[in-house]
């Protein structure tokens, strides 16, 4: 069993345990009572190439990423910065992250909110929509077709935008064919951990024209950030190479400055 597989079926274990607590029409009255997001895709596309900073404690390939971790602070310097959305990690065993992170980022900034999860089940839906989300993510490798078309239509209905993430050709055609506006490509092979922008170039002009493409994983340089841009991504998800930094909104300029101030 490789990483993904592992992490998926502790996902759903733990999924119906949250169930027992809030059934899912329970979750549901919730989500349809949250005021609606800020507009996550408008958000991105108001820049150059936009910029999805992540509020990441750990990782299964990287460990410990920064100390001390104060997912408010890391976010307000996100938005200081310039950042045009914020990633948060629900995963708790695995990334460290979890509600409590998302509460304290969305109390500080005003920012759109992607729920960074391995959804499984719809109540992560419902949950993402009451937790005050602006997108979801949806991993296609994590998925068969019928779950993905399911976890992306309840998305939709709910004014969330599901990030549909692909790591190959075969996964990008199943997120082309679910009629995707947004669409990850995982530079970071979830099976391996092996990452390389390759994989951006390499399917970026396999993607549904007027798609929104985001650029995820070992980003780390402005000229990273060209590189991918050039391809043909709209925007990049980066969480490490930030964290990694102690100030983060001058991380934020060094990284994103270039790009932006091209036009």
């Amino acid at each position: 069993m490789n990483i993904l597989d592992q992490i998926l079926a502790d996902k759903r274990r733990e999924i119906d345990q949250r169930k027992q607590s809030v059934p899912l029409r329970k979750m549901e009255r919730r989500a349809l009572a949250s005021p609606s997001p800020p507009d996550f895709l408008a958000a991105l596309r108001s820049k150059p190439i936009g910029l999805i900073a992540e509020v990441k404690r750990r990782s299964p390939s990287a460990g410990l990423i920064r100390t001390p971790f104060d997912p408010a602070e890391i976010a307000t310097e996100y938005e200081r910065g310039g950042a045009q959305a914020v990633s948060v990690l629900m995963d708790a065993p695995y990334f460290g992250g979890g509600e409590g992170d998302f509460e304290a980022v969305r109390r500080v900034v005003d920012l759109p909110l992607l729920y960074k999860e391995f959804v499984v089940d719809l109540w992560q839906v419902f949950h993402a929509r009451a937790m005050g989300a602006s997108a979801v993510l949806l991993i296609v490798a994590a998925l068969e077709d019928g779950d993905l078309r399911e976890l992306s239509r309840c998305a939709e209905s709910l004014g969330l935008v599901p990030l549909v993430e692909v790591h190959d050709a075969s996964e990008l055609s199943r997120a082309s064919d679910l009629g995707a506006r947004c669409i990850g490509i995982n530079n970071r092979d979830l099976k391996t951990f092996h990452t390389t922008l390759e994989t951006t170039e390499e399917l970026s002009g396999l993607a549904p024209a007027g798609c929104c493409l985001v650029s995820e994983s070992g980003i780390g340089s402005a000229e990273d950030v060209e590189r991918v841009r050039r391809a043909g991504a709209h925007a990049v998800l980066v969480g490490e190479s930030l964290l990694r930094r102690p100030r983060l909104a001058e991380a934020i300029q060094d990284l994103m400055g270039r790009a932006w101030a091209s036009g």
